[in-house]
């Protein structure tokens, strides 16, 4: 198994902030992204969903995910890679984010 590729909440804000495209896939559940808000730059596909939605995905590309706490998009990221995909997880998830939101 390989270790998952991880990256800070404020390397992701300061990469949006310089104008970078980032695919950002949220994976947490419809009321916590009502409740907290996202990304605006992020697609909201819920975890349980994602089996279902792999065709939305690019094997040419990577992919950070992100989750309230970091946990959940870890044992994304590792379902992810399973598949051939490129998955990075944010650390800390949507709790330590501090940029925009919607």
């Amino acid at each position: 198994m390989h270790e998952v590729q991880t990256i800070t909440p404020e390397e992701v804000q300061a990469r949006l902030e310089q104008g970078e495209t980032l695919h950002l896939v949220d994976v947490r559940e419809d009321d916590e992204i009502a409740f907290y808000g996202k990304i605006p730059e992020a697609t909201h596909i819920k975890m349980g969903d994602i089996p279902n939605k792999l065709d939305y995905f690019n094997k040419e590309d990577a992919y950070i995910f992100i989750c309230k706490a970091g946990v959940r998009s870890e044992h994304v990221c590792m379902y992810m890679q399973e598949q051939g995909y490129k998955a990075i997880n944010m650390i800390g998830g949507m709790s330590y984010y501090t940029g925009k939101t919607e």
